[in-house]
């Protein structure tokens, strides 16, 4: 490419076209505009890139309200991103929390980071999972935008939206409160994948599909009275429900998750002790039932959307290898199902995400029955996982950095690594 370089052809738009582009930013949720727009930034390559990519906030300072293994891998693809598109790899700024034993740890995304604040130590509702604390800590070091990754707040919408209501209106990067809310609660995200039209198994809420859209909000809410339906009043009412399913079955309680709250059930007889089991693993969480389904693989599509609405898949990955219900290997592409169905498993998700309004990385997950050729939602986890890595490398996109051009409110068809 000669002396120039990728970044200098590539923001050579007009005015017209960041003029459209201004039209575009005036429909946006003003949850998604940050304090640094692109007329109030400094004079940067940054700002430049942003301005001329169609983006409306510069962040060129983040909290990461996370430690460990995901703290490193957000400053790792953050600069491997900016080195690429800047020739400096420090065009992003870190601020990292960092806890009396992260400390004593020398834990390296410390070391990497610009600065670190310590936290209080002890369990994550002292640290990382704080909201008030993370909100307050991002108002005390001038930072535009957090990324929480992984576990912690990530997947609180109390995070999203309390950042959007601080007086530097600071962004998150990842989805909005509202696409949380909606999907956050195993029940109530397959009542809204049942409207979406996405396959799910025979389950104590079948034919439930009700959901009420606040256009203001952009909430998709299921009311108490159909979400009822889903659930299981008592380990009797849960029987009864299962009887009609067919054992054998899976009870789960909604709000579990990491193996906890979940127990297979082979014979009716056996039903009452192991519901049991389930819901006292999570005290007051609200229980239903699954048919099992023998000899599944676990698959799950990686979503990426904008804030423009555009939604695509980013192909899929295979999970099956588990234990104890923790998944141990994670591998992809899927090349168990078949091209076609796969194909039809991303259509659906890609229906969900539109129908919730999702914004930046999500993964729809699906239980596939080799045998039978059919597919079944599970859930959709709206953050980015940890297996991430995996599809980068099929895919040759540096998510973690996606994630940032879609805060700043680039689209997607202007990001480089995506083919729309």
């Amino acid at each position: 490419m000669s002396e120039e370089s990728l970044f200098e052809v590539s923001s050579k738009v007009g005015p017209e076209e960041i003029a459209d582009y201004a039209k575009q930013h005036a429909k946006l949720p003003p949850s998604f505009i940050g304090y640094k727009t692109v007329d109030k930034a400094e004079e940067s390559p940054l700002k430049d890139f942003v301005r001329n990519h169609g983006g409306h906030t510069v962040i060129s300072k983040i909290l990461i309200a996370n430690n460990g293994i995901a703290a490193v891998k957000e400053i790792r693809s953050v600069r491997k991103w900016a080195y690429e598109t800047f020739g400096d790899d420090r065009a992003v700024q870190f601020v990292a929390m960092a806890t009396p034993e992260d400390l004593e740890a020398n834990a390296e995304y410390i070391r990497m980071a610009e600065q670190y604040i310590e936290v209080p130590g002890g369990t994550n509702n002292n640290n990382y999972a704080n909201v008030d604390l993370i909100v307050e800590i991002a108002e005390r070091a001038d930072v535009d935008a957090v990324w929480a990754g992984w576990g912690h707040a990530s997947e609180n919408p109390d995070l999203p939206e309390s950042l959007a209501n601080s007086k530097r209106r600071i962004l998150f990067i990842g989805p909005p409160g509202n696409a949380m809310r909606s999907l956050g609660d195993k029940i109530s995200s397959t009542i809204v994948a049942q409207h979406a039209k996405v396959p799910c198994i025979p389950w104590s809420g079948t034919g439930v599909d009700k959901v009420r859209i606040d256009y203001d909000s952009g909430l998709v809410c299921v009311d108490d009275d159909v979400y009822k339906q889903g659930c299981c009043t008592s380990a009797e009412d849960g029987l009864e429900r299962a009887k009609k399913i067919g054992f054998p079955v899976m009870v789960k309680a909604s709000e579990g998750g990491g193996g906890k709250g979940i127990r297979q059930v082979h014979r009716a007889e056996d039903f009452v002790p192991l519901y049991n089991q389930a819901a006292n693993e999570i005290p007051g969480s609200p229980i239903f039932i699954m048919k099992l389904a023998g000899r599944a693989r676990h698959l799950e599509v990686q979503l990426l959307a904008d804030q423009y609405g555009a939604n695509i898949s980013l192909f899929g990955r295979d999970c099956s290898v588990q234990r104890r219900h923790q998944k141990i290997i994670e591998e992809a592409p899927v090349t168990i199902a078949k091209p076609d169905t796969f194909s039809e498993m991303e259509k659906a998700a890609v229906r969900l995400g539109k129908l919730v309004g999702y914004v930046s990385a999500g993964t729809v997950e699906y239980l596939y029955s080799h045998d039978n050729d059919e597919f079944y939602f599970l859930e959709l986890n709206p953050r980015l996982q940890v297996e991430h890595p995996t599809t980068e490398m099929v895919s040759g996109v540096n998510l973690p950095a996606a994630q940032l051009q879609i805060a700043m409110g680039i689209p997607m068809h202007r990001i480089r690594d995506i083919r729309i």
